[in-house]
């Protein structure tokens, strides 16, 4: 076991390796589709800020995820036991959205998804497709940089979860306890493919009326998938994904004019609004656009 599991190692970095020259950042993955490695803070109190890899240390799940060989390479000598690979979404340059069509919820989520389709009035591009061991599949699709997509599981239709900022897909050539993953036949040579505008819609719902009325940001459609990356922020997260909501949104353009919006989903969320006004002023100070 310790020989074929030593294979499986050597096997997943090869193909973390390479996914990382497609520009695709990773980490290591156990036989259970998490990630290899644990949490260096797993016994200490949580601190006032979610620590997100500041520390230095390995074990911080997809915030670890990376494209340089020499950290890859690290991650996995210091993950002996990994068999696989998690491909980070969200980042650049591909900004990648997963469409993980699953079987296990016994829906025909590829007949629900080619509805939503025509209902929508798209088409999905030709583009590597994965295949999972339980017979789903995971598209692989590029948004606009600008745009934040959430992960959300059977949101848009029974079956379809999608895979976004925050989130990750098991690269093929993975190993995992219910057995391996691979391309689709005549995708893997395939980039990935943006997202069609209506589908994109689709995955980025109006956020609710903030409770300060501010919506002049929404009335464009500007920035709303920043908005609601920071309304659904759960306890432990607000201030982190503000902070991060706050920098792309500086990074854009579009800081003053999302400002306001940002500021009170993070209250609704349950920062107070001094908090959160200091969140985004130092996210501004970072992005060079200080306030």
């Amino acid at each position: 076991m310790a020989t074929t599991d030593r294979r499986a190692t050597t096997l997943a970095l090869a193909h973390a390796l390479s996914a990382a020259e497609r520009g695709l950042a990773v980490i290591p993955l156990s036989r259970s589709k998490l990630p290899a490695l644990r949490s260096p803070h797993r016994d200490a109190p949580p601190p006032a800020h979610s620590c997100h890899g500041e520390c230095g240390r390995f074990g911080h799940g997809v915030y670890d995820a990376s494209i340089d060989p020499r950290r890859i390479r690290e991650l996995f000598a210091a993950a002996p036991w990994a068999t696989g690979y998690g491909i980070a979404c969200g980042l650049r340059p591909h900004h990648l959205i997963g469409v993980d069509l699953d079987t296990k919820s016994g829906t025909d989520s590829s007949a629900a998804l080619r509805e939503l389709a025509l209902r929508h009035l798209f088409t999905i591009p030709e583009t590597v497709v994965v295949l999972t061991p339980s017979g789903g599949r995971h598209l692989w699709l590029t948004g606009p940089p600008d745009v934040v997509v959430p992960n959300s599981a059977s949101r848009l239709a029974p079956g379809i979860d999608i895979r976004g900022a925050g989130g990750y897909l098991v690269g093929p050539g993975s190993r995992t306890d219910h057995g391996v993953y691979g391309t689709a036949p005549g995708t893997a040579h395939l980039p990935p493919a943006p997202c069609p505008p209506a589908l994109l819609r689709l995955l980025l719902p109006p956020p609710p009326h903030s409770p300060g009325g501010h919506s002049h940001a929404h009335a464009h459609g500007r920035g709303h998938g920043l908005i609601h990356f920071v309304l659904t922020a759960q306890e432990g997260q607000r201030n982190t994904r503000l902070f991060w909501a706050a920098c792309r949104a500086y990074e854009n353009g579009l800081g003053p004019a999302l400002t306001n919006a940002l500021i009170d989903a993070a209250v609704h969320t349950g920062l107070t609004e001094r908090e959160a006004r200091s969140t985004v002023a130092s996210a501004a100070r970072m992005s060079g656009r200080g306030v």
